[in-house]
């Protein structure tokens, strides 16, 4: 025997290697939601679910997150370079999503994709996060950048081609004449948080269209991005007993000016976050930083709003595709783990856990997804606008906030095999709180919800005859339900989670149900809309086939 040859036995009772399927392929449910678009279409998804379940894919997420990004403020002479080095493996998966569209597939008018270039990204994205979240957040940005960017024709005619190019660039090089770039987001400031009333930072015009910035953030979202989005004060409003809305304007502020010099963003430190390690975030402060204004002086909110819509799709998209991902190892590792002399899956405890599981996976997707056709359909459909305006953020609430506990739920399936960093799961699980989090956090979820029911309220009623209608016969007793919801709601600020939470669940078990999800879907709506009691996953009764449930949704590989 040589050296380097092991004389230990190979290891007995575990899980082959989940690495090498194809996640859209094994996904029935995600099948069938793309089943109406075009072949081109859902060919370039298996390509995407071969690539992101691919063992070199998983190696890249891997050290991506343990080679964590490094700032540089200064270079070896004393000069200020303010500078965040990625490894490589951060880079390629850059590369990899960026010429699949992440950053910006629906801004460019493909024909292929007419009527589902929302869903066809969204697809990609739920397919990638179930790869890597932490360099899908900076894709986030840029894709949804262009919907404040167009608030200022002559800057979305030369920054747009750049933003929608799919060609990742990293050079350190002015936005124009490089072949590709990202955009971040400045928006947080430390006395504010979420409350961008209270920024600080302020602008002065100094040219048409041009400002020059003086402040700091809280967080900038991926540093090295080629620009940022962000609001700053004009005038003097908020200082003398006006609005403090009416002085927040929004700015397009590029990292390195046209004659190759920094644009004056000193950054102060990367934050160390518990999850989206892979992704710099950073504190910022700045003076002599050049702007171009986006939308009018004091509309800053109103020219950002489209964009954190879009993020918020995202977020959801991105929580429900590490759901998916970590549950379908789960149940891969349970059909080949035997315990007590029994394979786990055989066993009706852990089946009834998977099957639970698996239902609220599937809502989540379904859900997002819906969202997702939802803006598709949105320009030439009030009904679906009214619909996107409304599940926004009910969908970004109930499925960003359930992923932490159906990940750690995945994890305990596994035992000591999910706990440990060699898995995806310990990663997904560190990863999950920052969607619910990231562009308004549950409470301003639900108050956002309270907000369209007290201004808009034939929003509601729209929303509220779409699920009636893909419910069936359990629609007229949902809506009722909701609608009882809605009044309490008016009434009681505090009860705007209940109302939202219940929006989610009808709204997701109505997907379901219309596109045919037969045992699932009648499992979901009556384990979810119909008052049983649960607290923990595992509560399905025996009224229900658990196994059936996991075998529909996640099918044996063949």
């Amino acid at each position: 025997m040589s050296p380097t040859q092991s004389s230990a036995p190979k290891a007995k009772n575990q899980s082959p290697s989940f690495a090498g399927h194809n996640a859209f392929r094994s996904d029935p449910l995600l099948k069938d939601i793309a089943a109406d678009m075009p072949r081109g279409l859902r060919a370039d998804f298996e390509t995407v679910g071969k690539y992101t379940s691919s063992v070199e894919a998983q190696d890249l997420a891997r050290i991506a997150n343990r080679a964590v990004p490094e700032l540089r403020t200064h270079d070896g002479s004393g000069n200020r370079i303010d500078q965040v080095d990625f490894h490589p493996s951060w880079h390629a998966l850059m590369r990899r999503s960026v010429s699949i569209g992440l950053q910006g597939s629906v801004w460019e008018g493909r024909r292929e994709e007419k009527g589902f270039a929302h869903q066809s990204r969204a697809i990609r994205f739920y397919l990638t996060a179930g790869l890597e979240c932490g360099h899908l957040c900076p894709l986030t940005m840029t894709n949804a950048s262009i919907a404040a960017i167009m608030a200022a024709p002559k800057i979305e005619k030369s920054w747009a081609p750049q933003i929608v190019s799919r060609r990742y660039d990293s050079s350190h090089r002015p936005a124009m004449q490089k072949t590709g770039v990202t955009i971040g987001m400045g928006m947080t400031e430390k006395q504010g948080g979420t409350d961008v009333r209270a920024n600080e930072s302020r602008a002065v015009r100094v040219g048409e269209g041009v400002y020059r910035l003086e402040g700091h953030k809280w967080f900038l979202s991926a540093p090295m991005s080629d620009a940022f989005v962000m609001l700053a004060r004009t005038g003097s409003a908020g200082s003398d007993g006006a609005s403090p809305e009416e002085g927040l304007s929004c700015f397009l502020v590029p990292r390195i000016l046209e004659d190759g010099t920094l644009n004056g963003l000193r950054l102060q430190r990367l934050k160390d976050k518990l999850g989206n390690r892979s992704n710099a975030s950073s504190e910022v402060e700045f003076s002599d930083t050049y702007g171009f204004l986006l939308g009018g002086e004091g509309e800053g909110i109103r020219t950002i709003l489209d964009m954190v819509t879009l993020t918020r799709l995202d977020c959801a998209l991105a929580s429900a595709g590490m759901m998916r991902a970590s549950l379908a190892e789960a149940v891969h590792h349970c059909r080949h783990r035997r315990v007590f002399g029994e394979l786990l899956i055989d066993q009706p405890l852990m089946a009834r856990v998977l099957a639970d599981l698996a239902l609220d996976v599937a809502g989540a997707t379904a859900l997002s997804l819906r969202l997702a056709r939802a803006f598709d359909n949105a320009r030439d459909n009030p009904a679906e606008a009214a619909i996107a305006r409304l599940l926004t953020p009910v969908v970004k609430y109930w499925v960003c906030k359930m992923a932490p506990s159906v990940i750690y739920e995945v994890m305990e399936c596994m035992g000591g095999n999910g706990y440990v960093e060699d898995r995806a799961i310990a990663r997904h699980y560190r990863e999950a709180p920052v969607n619910a989090i990231w562009e308004g956090s549950g409470n301003v979820m639900a108050i956002d919800v309270l907000r369209v029911l007290t201004r808009g309220r034939e929003l509601c009623d729209v929303a509220l005859d779409s699920i009636n209608a893909d419910l069936g016969a359990a629609g007229p007793r949902t809506v009722d339900v909701l609608r009882a919801c809605m009044a309490v709601a008016e009434r009681d600020e505090g009860a705007a989670r209940l109302l939202t939470e219940q929006l989610a669940l009808a709204a997701a078990a109505a997907e379901l149900t219309r596109l045919g999800a037969g045992h699932v879907a009648e499992a979901f709506v009556e384990t979810r809309l119909g008052g049983a009691w649960r607290s923990t996953y595992g509560m399905l009764d025996a009224r229900f086939d658990a196994r059936q449930i996991v075998e529909l949704l996640y099918p044996p590989a063949s």
